[in-house]
Formats: C-alpha cells, structure tokens, sequence
C-alpha cells in the first residue's frame, strides 16, 4: 500500500491562513504519515511554525512535524524549541541545514550553533527520541563540491539517527532512480522518500528549480509552453504530469511520496486518489508511545 506525506508552510496574512486550513481539512481524510511544517531561513517564522504545528495537533488527528534549521539560532535556543516540541507530543521533527539569510552570498554556521545538519539530528537525538526526516538531493546539493560528497552528507546525517531521507522536488526520474541505486551501494537502508511538487505556476517552479539544482527537462517546458494565459489546462497538465511521475516511480518500486503543497490542495488530492491513497481507504496511523527521554 501506498503512504504519503505533505508539507505545508506558514502563512503570511489571514487570507492564505484561510486557505491552508481548508487545504489542510481536505487533506487529512487522507490519513498522510505526518505533515510537515517550513521553517523561515532565518527562522523568521519561528513563532508561526509552532503556532501551525500546535493548530494541527490540537484540531486534527494528523502528525504534525515541524523543520528545525541550524541558522539563526544557537545550539541552546535550538535544543529548547526541540523540549517545547518533545512537551507538547511532537513526536517528529524535519532536520535541515537551512539556507543563507536573505542577502548573504553564502551558508556561514551560526558562531554557537549546529554547524550542519548530521549535528543537528545528533542535538535532537540528545533530546529525546525522535523519529527525524532529513534532505537529500538527486541531482546533487547545489552548494556540494561533488555527488559523492553530497552523498557521504547524507550518511552522516542517516548515521546521526534520522530515520528517512525526503528528496528535493525533481522532474528527472531517471535521476532519481540512479541516486537511489547510488544510496543502495553506499550500503544506504533509510527509505529515500521522493518530494513530489505539483506544478501550479510553471515560472514559480522554474525560479524555485534554479535555486535548489533541479533540472527541468525541455519536455516539461514543452507541455507548458504557451500557456501563460490558459490556467485551466495549466492545471490539466500540471495533474497529467504529477501523475505520470508518481506512477511511474510506483512502477519502480516506490511506495512512500512526500508531496509539496505549496498550501493548495486540489493536485495533490487527485494524485493521491490515483495512488489508491483516498479517504476511508486507511486509518491513520496510531499515536506513538510516549518518547524515550535522554538525561
């Protein structure tokens, strides 16, 4: 059976308030592993990360897991969220570096912070026993200086104690199948989850895409070529294409997806539907026993 995940992030006024919730609410028959929560580069969404998360936990019966990001913070400040979260039942936490603050040229550790995103995971693991979510990149980190060290990253932070990998969106399937295939011979046995972006504004995409390494393959600019003025079968072939991917990786063997809301649910739904991930189809998944506490 097919498992799914979804991430959602903070809005920014009570309009877009309105419409996550709804997408939220529509979502959550779906019954989804968890939901996960974006967290500001620098951590400027803090206070609303939490807010969501703890609306999703109080109001929903789904698992809300928040990021954490080494920037911003220091170690102490970090490791505080991570109590306030592990109190409030959290149970899951997305561990990321992080990307640069707005304005800065590169990615620089925070002078008492976590340096990366292995010590991350190592800080929370100090915490409690969290079961974490960690990134990885098919078409290779755009800051790592190879695909074998981008790979070595991700098994440092696998070997910290995160559970799974969740990919950067891509377009590229053959990419990911052969980074999965690399993750098997490194002797990789974490799921490596694919992040699944429906496409409701192709230049969003494209200027997102640019930012994180992904390719978009001339195929992909052909389908929306044309249709700045048509969003109606933009969003035809914004569902053809996600679900073309989707079943084509189900073909491969994948059965875990992890989807990129973007806060809009209408894509993502029908996806899932064609996945046989529909509502009543499965319960969600039961609350886990209390958290193991580290002294």
């Amino acid at each position: 059976m097919n498992t799914v995940s979804f991430e959602f992030f903070p809005p920014g006024d009570a309009e877009m308030e309105a419409t996550l919730w709804r997408s939220v609410q529509r979502l959550a028959p779906l019954a989804p592993q968890f939901v996960s929560v974006t967290y500001g580069a620098d951590g400027s969404t803090r206070t609303r990360t939490h807010q969501l998360v703890t609306r999703i936990q109080q109001e929903t019966a789904l698992t809300g897991a928040p990021h954490l990001t080494c920037v911003g913070a220091s170690r102490g400040e970090i490791l505080d969220i991570a109590r306030q979260y592990r109190d409030q039942g959290v149970r899951h936490i997305v561990a990321l570096r992080g990307d640069p603050p707005k304005g800065a040229a590169r990615y620089e550790p925070h002078p008492d912070g976590f340096a990366y995103a292995a010590d991350l995971v190592a800080g929370l693991r100090s915490v409690a026993d969290f079961e974490i979510s960690v990134a990885a990149y098919p078409e290779v980190h755009p800051e790592a200086p190879s695909a074998d060290f981008d790979l070595e990253n991700l098994q440092r932070k696998l070997d910290a104690g995160a559970s799974r990998a969740i990919t950067q969106f891509f377009y590229d399937i053959d990419a990911f199948l052969r980074f999965r295939d690399r993750c098997a011979a490194a002797g990789i046995r974490a799921p490596i989850v694919p992040g699944i972006l429906p496409i409701t504004r192709f230049p969003q995409v494209c200027r997102m895409a640019g930012r994180c390494g992904a390719r978009i393959p001339r195929w992909l600019e052909d389908r929306f070529h044309g249709l700045d003025d048509d969003p109606e079968t933009r969003r035809l072939i914004a569902a053809s294409v996600a679900i073309e991917q989707v079943h084509t990786l189900e073909r491969y063997g994948v059965r875990d997806f992890h989807f990129y809301t973007l806060n809009r649910a209408e894509l993502t739904y029908a996806i899932c539907h064609t996945l046989g991930v529909r509502a009543g189809s499965r319960q969600p998944a039961a609350a886990p026993a209390a958290l193991g506490l580290s002294t």
